[in-house]
C-alpha cells in the first residue's frame, strides 16, 4: 500500500513558505520598533513580496502578533506539561512558570513581549482570538492548585482558577513595570512565588 505524505506541495508549499517569510520579517520588525510602528514596507521588503502579500496573510498588523502569542502560549504549555509529568510542589510548579514566562521573554524581546500581552488583555481583542483568560497556562495551573487543595495543602475555599489567574496577572505585571536590573528583578518575582504560596497555603 502507497502512503500519501501530508506534507505541503506545489501551490500549497509555496504559500506556507511565503507566509513564513512574511511572518519572519514581521516579528523582526516589531521586535526593533513595536507593533505600532513597524512598518510594512520594510517587512515586505525584506521578505521580497508585494505589499498585498502581506495582506493576504496577514490582514492587519495585529494578526501577526495574534500568532506570536498562538506560538509562545502553545510552546510555553508544552514546557509545562512535561515539568508536570514528574513529582512537584506547588511552590516549585510556580517557580517553573515564572522560568518558563521570562524565557518567553528573552526570545521575544522585552518589546514585542510587551506588545503580546498589551494585545492579550486589550478590550479590542477580536472574539475569534479567544478571551484573555483562555489561556493553557491558566488550566494548567489551576489543575495543579485543585490538586494541592485536593491534598490538604491550600485552603478548602481557593477558587483554582482564579487564584490561577491571579498569579499569571502578577507575573506578567512584575514583568512588564519592573525596570530594575535582572538580579533585582528576579529577587522581586521571587518574593512573588514564594507570597502568592504562603497566601494560598492551609493554616
Amino acid at each position: 500500500m502507497t502512503q500519501t505524505s501530508s506534507k505541503p506541495r506545489g501551490r500549497d508549499a509555496q504559500r506556507m513558505e511565503t507566509r513564513q517569510r512574511i511572518y519572519d520579517a514581521a516579528v523582526a520588525e516589531y521586535r526593533r520598533t513595536g507593533m505600532a510602528d513597524a512598518d510594512i514596507a520594510v517587512i515586505v521588503q525584506e521578505a521580497g513580496v508585494a505589499r498585498g502579500t502581506f495582506y493576504f496573510h496577514f490582514p492587519t498588523k495585529e494578526h501577526v502578533l495574534a500568532e506570536v502569542e498562538s506560538n509562545l502560549v502553545t510552546r510555553l504549555a508544552a514546557d509545562l506539561t512535561r515539568f508536570l509529568a514528574a513529582p512537584r510542589t506547588l511552590e516549585a510548579t510556580f517557580g517553573e512558570v515564572v522560568r518558563l514566562v521570562v524565557a518567553g521573554e528573552s526570545r521575544l524581546g522585552a518589546r514585542l513581549f510587551h506588545d503580546v500581552l498589551a494585545m492579550h488583555f486589550s478590550a479590542t481583542r477580536p472574539p475569534e482570538w479567544g478571551k484573555a483568560t483562555d489561556h493553557p497556562l491558566v488550566a494548567l495551573v489551576a489543575g495543579e492548585i485543585a490538586r494541592a487543595r485536593t491534598e490538604g495543602l491550600v485552603h478548602d475555599d481557593v477558587q483554582p482558577v482564579h487564584s490561577a489567574l491571579y498569579f499569571l496577572l502578577g507575573v506578567y505585571a512584575l514583568l512588564i513595570t519592573n525596570h530594575e536590573p535582572k538580579p533585582v528583578r528576579a529577587r522581586v518575582i521571587r518574593d512573588f512565588v514564594v507570597h502568592t504560596q504562603r497566601g494560598l497555603a492551609a493554616r
